[in-house]
């Protein structure tokens, strides 16, 4: 199979399609009597995985180039008003597709799993701050990689070794990162077990004794830093050798898929662009797998 951006297209569309139509639930309800979109969910999703891979975080420059780079590949293509009207009413379509494409590998069966946070900031004035529709689950919070204080949301992700996004949440940053961290595993649970125990490797702002024993009960082995009062912890030599793997994550997010240019004002408008980001990632592992690839996480065949 080729590796280029056409291939991944057809090959994420077509394993969009048979899940709607293998669990026709997730399809969002739709009146019998009234007119059909001319274009479908999984036409939709996959043009807006494309989006992101693509390096266009504007909508409406999107739609004018989507005609060109992608019009082949799909017959109809919406306007800007209806591709965003379409795309925020797909956000739960979009949440288990990362789910759904993560299962469709061997990757996420890998018994260790990385757990960080990163800033998402939404505004940079005062005056944004006031008047923004995200007051009230945005906030002030500080980011210690980059010494800096910042205003939006804090975007926590738990992956497998190869970057593969197994569970995320979106939170005020001032939400308690080990709360997120159990939340995370409740929810899914079936993403956090393996048979001979999980690993799970965060950093200091999800450890505490309470939520390692709770982990502990849960058959999850906690590799953390130690604190300042601690002998050296046992497989500290793992935790310097995963660390850089989400760090890594998460400059691909920044760096390659533009996590801070997402433009949304409001929450579902950040929500859903937060969410195009990880499928656009979760579907370029998704497909390196597939095909073989030695780097799993390498985007450079769909960029351009």
């Amino acid at each position: 199979m080729h590796v280029d951006l056409d291939t991944l297209a057809t090959a994420l569309y077509v394993k969009i399609d048979d899940e709607l139509k293998a669990s026709p639930q997730l399809n969002p309800y739709r009146p019998k009597v009234g007119i059909a979109p001319r274009i479908t969910d999984a036409e939709l999703i996959t043009v807006a995985v494309l989006q992101v891979l693509l390096g266009h975080h504007r909508e409406n420059r999107w739609i004018r180039a989507a005609r060109k780079a992608i019009g082949h590949l799909f017959p109809y293509l919406p306007k800007q008003p209806g591709y965003n009207k379409r795309l925020r009413a797909l956000g739960h379509l979009l949440t288990q597709l990362i789910a759904v494409l993560a299962a469709d590998t061997d990757l996420w069966r890998h018994p260790i799993r990385i757990a960080d946070s990163t800033p998402v900031q939404c505004g940079t004035s005062r005056e944004t701050v006031k008047r923004s529709d995200l007051a009230g689950w945005a906030g002030y919070g500080y980011c210690a990689s980059h010494s800096r204080l910042f205003w939006g949301l804090r975007l926590h992700l738990v992956t497998t070794v190869h970057g593969l996004p197994v569970a995320f949440a979106l939170t005020n940053p001032k939400t308690d990162e080990r709360d997120v961290l159990i939340d995370l595993i409740s929810l899914q649970p079936n993403m956090f077990h393996h048979p001979d125990g999980l690993i799970l490797v965060v950093d200091k702002g999800y450890r505490d004794r309470t939520t390692e024993t709770w982990l502990n009960d849960n058959n999850i082995d906690v590799v953390r830093p130690a604190y300042r009062t601690e002998p050296p912890r046992p497989a500290r030599a793992l935790l310097h050798a995963v660390r850089q793997n989400i760090e890594s994550v998460n400059q691909t997010l920044k760096g390659q898929l533009d996590l801070e240019r997402h433009g949304g004002r409001t929450p579902a408008g950040v929500t859903v662009r937060v969410l195009q980001r990880i499928p656009a990632m979760t579907a370029a592992i998704w497909h390196n797998w597939h095909t073989g690839q030695p780097i799993m996480r390498s985007l450079t065949a769909y960029d351009h």
